[in-house]
């Protein structure tokens, strides 16, 4: 499989997509280094090109205000039957209405694995289009987040306008 990597700029730092020859995200993030991006899945592809991808519209209209432009992004893992579930339920979450992690495994339909659905967040390749910064801790708190807190503060000040 032949994959795509592009850069392009965002209001919280450089953002890095990489797609597969189908178009589908394999993972992204705040990083202008394809190290970085290539380190969140399992199995690299045999070869990584520089150039556009059709998914980098979607974050360029998502920071213009279109928050719902990411929700219908393709994007591709690997994956147990659990985290697909998890990764799926995580395209469900609205923007401006965060769940906790508790919340969160509840919505899987499992209540006491809140380290499972943590677990879940934690193993997100394709960042923003799987939107696991919607997931907080109980109280609040914002937990972690593979692209460090500023960025996970931002996103979500930027999705609470979504509430008003």
């Amino acid at each position: 499989m032949t994959a795509t990597i592009q850069t392009i700029p965002t209001a919280d730092g450089p953002f890095t997509l990489l797609t597969d020859d189908r178009g589908r995200v394999l993972a992204s993030g705040w990083s202008a280094d394809p190290a970085a991006i290539l380190g969140r899945i399992a199995l690299a592809p045999a070869d990584v090109r520089e150039g556009k991808t059709d998914a980098a519209s979607a974050v360029d209209a998502y920071y213009a205000g279109d928050l719902t432009a990411i929700d219908t992004v393709a994007v591709a893992q690997t994956g147990t039957a659990l985290q697909l579930e998890g990764w799926a339920a995580l395209r469900r979450i609205a923007a401006g209405h965060p769940l906790t992690y508790a919340e969160f495994a509840a919505a899987l339909g499992r209540p006491a694995a809140v380290r499972v659905a943590a677990s879940i967040c934690a193993r997100n390749a394709p960042a923003l289009f799987v939107p696991c910064h919607r997931v907080l801790r109980t109280g609040g708190g914002l937990g972690g987040f593979a692209w460090g807190l500023d960025v996970k503060r931002a996103l979500l000040a930027r999705e609470s306008v979504a509430r008003a």
